[in-house]
């Protein structure tokens, strides 16, 4: 069998490329030509190798459609839990039942297993507590961002390994009302780079139904 050294192999790659009719004028050798099969041993000829690499491409984008449609099921079924928090958040005419509220809808509907949320007008924090929380503008997943935030979680807190830090904000530009931290014993639950589009929203949320509270 005749090889060729990556030089010639590109040039005629190169001279196939340029002219688009060779085949056109030699069809007797399009025909003889055989190639190996992607996916077993034994040669195909040019016209079923190219149907097979079409089928193969065709897989693909089913494949990347199923995922696509996937996530859009997926995120159709966040919004409408987030909605319905924010109506039962509406309807919250205390303090003690927002949390009950949020506890509820945070276990039952998001599957979140612990929570905890500090309020800055509380007070009981840390400076650099104080200073970290008033100052994170948006929702960081991973490691907590404030370290004090483990002592919100009692005795469970050794055995956390993932967390969600949310400020409590009506909108980025907007005062700090506090901290929202959900919390998992899965390493994998809430990573960093994650997106946070819906833990923003609950954050939003949270900070408005506090805010008419307040008023």
């Amino acid at each position: 069998m005749d090889t060729l050294d990556a030089p010639n192999k590109q040039a005629i790659a190169d001279f196939l490329g340029r002219n688009p009719n060779f085949f056109n004028e030699y069809p007797t050798l399009l025909a003889d030509l055989h190639i190996p099969h992607p996916h077993g041993t034994h040669a195909v000829s040019m016209s079923e190798r190219q149907l097979i690499a079409l089928r193969d491409k065709v897989r693909t984008l089913e494949s990347k459609l199923a995922e696509l449609i996937q996530f859009g099921e997926e995120n159709d079924g966040i919004s409408e839990k987030l909605h319905a928090l924010t109506l039962d958040l509406v309807a919250a005419g205390t303090l003690q039942d927002l949390a009950g509220t949020l506890a509820l809808h945070l276990r039952e509907g998001f599957a979140v297993p612990h929570h905890a949320m500090h309020l800055l007008a509380d007070g009981g924090l840390a400076p650099d507590a104080v200073t970290a929380i008033a100052t994170l503008l948006q929702p960081v997943c991973g490691p907590l961002v404030v370290p004090q935030a483990s002592d919100w979680f009692g005795e469970v807190s050794p055995h956390l390994k993932s967390f969600a830090c949310i400020p409590l904000r009506m909108a980025a530009g907007s005062p700090s009302l506090g901290l929202l931290v959900l919390a998992s014993e899965e390493e994998k639950r809430f990573y960093a780079g994650m997106g946070t589009l819906y833990l923003t929203r609950l954050g939003q949320t949270l900070a408005a139904a506090l805010t008419r509270m307040q008023a």
